[in-house]
């Protein structure tokens, strides 16, 4: 990833937050220097503070390019393992984190940072031609380009070369997302059964039935094959896009996948190997 800066004007003051890459990964760090004296955060100083953000962790899965990526978390069963940073490889830090089945995790969108943002951005999922409020959607073009996602902790298998390793499903990360802190869900707190969905909650969801010729399948992993299917079903297309004689292509594990969607079917059109 290249380091990037991004100014960010907000009642806070002025961020700018600048991605630095150094051996250990990447680091991100947050500059404000308070300049509005009727700011909620006063220092009549004016000095510039700063708050350094160092991944602990990367996460390690097929998924080697953003197309494909479920749009939500535990929407399909995508497998991947967390690989910690040399310097938080220490087992006591985990210590107890087995007894949860689920875990959020804070990461970056490590390819959509931008040098500026926007206050409004076009969902996807109304078609892309409707603007909503940034810090009303999950759009990864955000001032700060931090995400949030809960996982299915599966394991941990305590002992690698690389220290302690995390399994988890249901990711929505890339390969090699940085990850920069990792945190309990706790259900009684997290799940609010009274929550409202806004626009999210009323747009019709897209299923598509999937047609899988018999010549492609088993040539991937049984296992692999059902989460592509889920995958697939949920379209992975921009909603804005509706050529059915256009072929896509996305990779997962190891795999380049054709498809082309016609109504409200997706007919599978070739899988092969990555070169």
């Amino acid at each position: 990833m290249q380091g990037a800066a991004i100014a960010v004007p907000c009642f806070l003051g002025r961020f700018r937050i600048k991605t630095i890459p150094y051996a250990g990964g990447p680091i991100i760090v947050a500059h404000r220097k308070v300049f509005d004296a009727g700011s909620l955060y006063k220092n009549n100083k004016g000095k510039e503070k700063s708050m350094i953000l160092h991944p602990i962790a990367i996460i390690e899965n097929g998924f080697p390019e953003k197309f494909g990526i479920p749009r939500q978390s535990c929407l399909a069963d995508t497998l991947a393992r967390i690989i910690f940073e040399p310097e938080y490889r220490n087992p006591d830090a985990l210590k107890g984190l087995e007894e949860y089945s689920h875990i959020w995790l804070l990461w970056e969108f490590s390819e959509s940072v931008r040098d500026k943002w926007s206050p409004t951005v076009r969902p996807p999922r109304l078609g892309g031609n409707k603007r909503k409020g940034v810090f009303a959607t999950r759009s990864p073009f955000r001032p700060n380009p931090i995400g949030l996602s809960v996982v299915e902790l599966t394991r941990i298998e305590w002992q690698t070369p690389k220290g302690p390793v995390l399994h988890i499903k249901g990711a929505d990360l890339m390969n090699g997302t940085p990850i920069y802190d990792i945190k309990p869900y706790l259900p009684h707190i997290d799940s609010r059964s009274e929550a409202s969905g806004g626009f999210s909650a009323v747009v019709k969801e897209d299923r598509l039935k999937v047609e899988f010729p018999g010549h492609l399948r088993n040539i991937m992993k049984s296992e692999d094959e059902k989460v592509l299917c889920q995958i697939l079903r949920q379209d992975p297309r921009p909603s804005y896009q509706n050529d059915p004689e256009r072929i896509y292509g996305m990779q997962f594990e190891g795999w380049e996948i054709k498809f082309r969607v016609e109504e409200d079917e997706l007919y599978v059109c070739g899988i092969e190997p990555v070169t």
